[in-house]
């Protein structure tokens, strides 16, 4: 573990050291290592190694998103990289391009750089090539982690022919056949997920809860999978007379027909690569400890992608693997020892991942041990009975999975429900649990942790004033606006369901009186999906005058199914709620831009006023009445979209943008320049996060 843990060190520096550093400590390690300083030399060639690799990859990387691309109207020829994943009402992948034809000209070879391809359907999958009409613009960007540096906006995509080679088709009929016995309810696609780790049929919904209760990982397929797998080879191989040698040897093709099937996320990959070490171990007669295969899997795994020691999921899995490792031997002595080895198990592996859960994510699921130990033998239960299904296609296994699986999304969804803790929280604990076992008073100091805890997931209450909250939603607007007597609206819900009923779960949002969707960019109501499911809504209120787009139109469907009143609504509609007043100013007319055509909203309180302008550009904000309110929502995440005039006319004293990582630009440094130029206080949701505004 010594050498993974240099290599790794090796590769985080490698994003930000130039390769030709890091080949100097190669350089030096292999001159100590040949000398007295042996093992100084050894790390310092390993860290060089890594540096290296983690170089390569960071350059790679850069060298993709900068990359020229062509742009406008054509055709394009390409190979599928990745599967398609909904993209609003289309779908997205990654694919190589092969051959590029402008409009009205010869078409050319051309093996560029990824490129994402925005499609209206899912046929595709790895390793199939297409032809698609449509047009591509250069965007340099990541998908799902994947460099690309052009978009390509499909009119239509037409799959030419699928992969020759064995290896994914052998994957991919694997994938489809578990994809074609499950269904879409949420605990066939629970089970799809436990099988190839494909969770696109979850619900949102479960897919929060999932995490929230620190299940997620069970969705993620590693070593339990692998181990599931080639047990289940062993009991095939073994009455066919397959001896030890050549069990291990098919079971290392059975491995990576498994990583292709699973769509090796990094989890799959880390697990797969130890199982293979001991393979091949096993077929040359060298016995290998499951601590040398994980170190020596990672030391490899990261010579050949430094880019692995930035990615979460492989950080989580090796960390959740080493603390296995080392707390397997906790309560061996207690009985009964199936239950204990569990508790240690998940206790162990939950420990070792809680640093990484509060530097990623902030925070950590209160009752994720408890749940782990419960979810633990359900999931393996319906895991392997769903395979044994899927593959003999027998629907009475497939049923019992299913129930089994049911289970594990009950414990998820209760788990979930319970707060999460911070780093302050997390110290707390510790700090009490400490004391709860070296000191003689340890019922009473578990009674307060317990206390503690249970006041910790009592949602937090209304507030004391009207307040309005600029979530934090990442590259998008979500504005939440709350009374002292418990009513509550929001303006939009930004673009992830998943981060905006996080969001309100964290403000205690149980309903919402009034939902407004601005205009129908997906950074605005993308998040609404679902909403109705989730929260009892009062009235939704629409833009009027515009078409509506059809993420919007999947949100007025799910509100008339659920009985909400939807409401067009234009300039000089007027609205209480408790404290505050509520005026649209916008629409004023039907405008040829859509963002022009966003819902204005002026909010007033106790004397102070907020603007919500949508995302409105300069010909709506010119038709609008002078105002100048306390509070402005900079339009468009600060884009520059608006009359820099009309903005230094129309802030106030303080200005907010909400506004996340993105690749647009935004906000504007025009934009930004004009506030402050003003004498505005700036503040930006990516900086501070929730921005909560009293308005007294």
């Amino acid at each position: 573990m010594g050498a993974a843990a240099a290599m790794w060190c090796g590769a985080l520096l490698g994003a930000v050291v130039a390769v030709a550093g890091s080949l100097v400590l190669v350089g030096a390690g292999a001159l100590g290592a040949a000398s007295r300083w042996q093992r100084l030399g050894i790390i310092l060639l390993l860290i060089g190694v890594g540096g290296v690799s983690g170089g390569l990859a960071a350059s790679r990387n850069e060298a993709t998103v900068s990359a020229s691309v062509p742009a406008g109207e054509g055709r394009l020829a390409g190979v599928a990289v990745t599967d398609p994943l909904p993209y609003g009402d289309r779908y997205r992948l990654v694919v190589e391009p092969l051959e590029w034809q402008p409009r009205k000209e010869q078409p050319i070879a051309w093996h560029g750089p990824p490129l994402d391809l925005v499609t209206p359907d899912n046929q595709l999958v790895v390793g199939d090539r297409f032809i698609a009409a449509g047009w591509l613009r250069p965007s340099g960007d990541y998908v799902r982690g994947d460099p690309v540096a052009g978009r390509f906006t499909a009119r239509e995509t037409t799959a030419v022919s699928s992969s020759s080679s064995p290896l994914l088709a052998a994957g991919n009929l694997l994938r489809r056949r578990v994809q074609s016995q499950l269904d879409d309810s949420p605990k066939a696609a629970l089970l799809a997920g436990f099988l190839i780790g494909d969770t696109v049929a979850l619900p949102k919904a479960d897919v929060l809860a999932l995490r929230r209760s620190g299940l997620t990982h069970y969705v993620a397929v590693s070593g339990s999978n692998v181990a599931l797998v080639l047990g289940a080879w062993w009991l095939v191989a073994g009455p066919l007379g397959a001896g030890v040698r050549a069990r291990a040897v098919t079971g290392l093709v059975v491995l990576m027909v498994f990583v292709v099937a699973t769509r090796w996320e990094s989890s799959v990959i880390r697990a797969a690569t130890m199982a293979a070490l001991v393979l091949a171990g096993r077929a040359m007669g060298i016995a290998l400890d499951a601590w040398a295969a994980l170190g020596v899997a990672v030391t490899l795994l990261l010579a050949v992608s430094g880019d692995l020691a930035y990615d979460v999921g492989f950080q989580l899995s090796v960390a959740a693997t080493a603390g296995v490792l080392a707390g397997i031997g906790l309560w061996r002595d207690r009985s009964p020892r199936l239950l204990w080895g569990a508790l240690a198990a998940t206790v162990s592996a939950q420990t070792a991942v809680v640093p990484l859960l509060l530097v990623h994510f902030g925070t950590v699921p209160l009752l994720s041990p408890i749940a782990n130990l419960i979810a633990a033998p359900l999931v393996t239960a319906a895991t392997a009975s769903a395979g044994v299904g899927v593959v003999l296609g027998w629907d009475a296994v497939l049923a019992a999975a299913e129930t089994i699986a049911g289970m594990v999304l009950a414990i998820a969804r209760f788990a979930g429900g319970w707060p999460q803790l911070d780093g302050a929280a997390v110290a707390c604990s510790v700090s009490l649990l400490a004391a709860a076992w070296f000191t003689r008073l340890r019922a009473l100091v578990a009674a307060a942790l317990i206390v503690g805890h249970v006041l910790v997931a009592l949602p937090p209450g209304a507030p004391d004033v009207p307040t309005v909250v600029f979530l934090d939603v990442g590259q998008g607007d979500a504005v939440l606006i709350r009374d002292p007597s418990g009513a509550a609206a929001l303006v939009d819900g930004g673009g992830e369901p998943t981060v905006l009923w996080e969001s309100l779960r964290r403000h205690g949002v149980g309903h919402i009186d009034l939902l407004v969707a601005s205009h129908g960019d997906a950074d605005h109501v993308g998040g609404l999906d679902g909403v109705m499911d989730r929260f009892e809504i009062g009235r939704l209120w629409i833009p009027a005058h515009q078409p509506v787009s059809d993420l919007l139109e999947d949100v007025v469907a799910s509100a008339e199914s659920h009985g909400v009143p939807v409401d067009e609504v234009a300039a000089g509609r007027r609205a209480s709620l408790g404290e505050f007043s509520l005026e649209v100013i916008g629409p004023r007319r039907r405008y040829a831009e859509a963002n022009d055509g966003s819902i204005v909203l002026l909010l007033r309180s106790g004397g102070i006023s907020v603007l919500l302008p949508g995302d409105i550009g300069m010909v709506a904000q010119g038709e609008l009445p002078d105002l100048e309110p306390d509070v402005l929502l900079v339009p468009h995440h600060g884009a520059a979209t608006t009359d820099l005039e009309w903005l230094t006319r129309t802030a106030g004293t303080l200005a907010v943008i909400s506004v996340g990582l993105n690749s647009y630009g935004h906000p504007d440094p025009a934009v930004v320049a004009t506030l402050n130029g003003a004498g505005v206080v700036v503040r930006m949701t990516r900086d501070e996060g929730d921005i909560a505004i009293p308005l007294r």
